[in-house]
């Protein structure tokens, strides 16, 4: 069985009652909304990664003010014509603050669109579970940087 593990990092960006996103585009074409990041580089400080991954899908400069948790997702796959897949992403959730530069969307990346949301309607958004993880983390701010919201199956 093929194992693969990812690292990423991710923002909660909250402003003025609002939750900057990026609308994450699927293989299939599906569009979701899920908090600006993604993945490390090899080498790269996670807080590096945040910053980067904030600049290309919105634009925004930005500066993490803190670490609100790590998440961490199991999937297993098959692949056609390949052994079946267990794969492992484990999400560093910070906190960060807009410093600068200019809303836009990402062009040719993993996101088509970067939006300010209210805070009040982000329940009502077509969404991955990372934006409720981020979210909680942010309000909870738990001790040991574990949502309440995070599968016990992947613990």
């Amino acid at each position: 069985m093929k194992q693969e593990l990812r690292v990423a990092a991710y923002a909660v960006c909250v402003r003025d009652g609002q939750l900057l996103l990026a609308r994450w585009v699927g293989s299939d074409g599906t569009k979701r909304w899920t908090l600006p990041g993604g993945g490390m580089d090899h080498g790269e400080e996670p807080v590096r990664t945040v910053v980067r991954e904030v600049e290309e899908e919105t634009g925004y400069v930005a500066e993490p003010t803190a670490l609100l948790g790590i998440d961490s997702i199991r999937r297993s796959w098959l692949r056609r014509l390949a052994a079946p897949g267990d794969f492992q992403g484990l999400r560093i959730i910070y906190e960060v603050q807009v410093t600068g530069g200019e809303l836009r969307n990402e062009t040719g990346g993993s996101t088509d669109l970067a939006a300010w949301h209210p805070l009040a309607d982000v329940p009502g958004l077509t969404r991955v579970g990372l934006v409720d993880i981020g979210l909680d983390l942010w309000r909870e701010r738990p001790p040991v940087g574990r949502s309440r919201l995070a599968d016990p199956a992947n613990s």
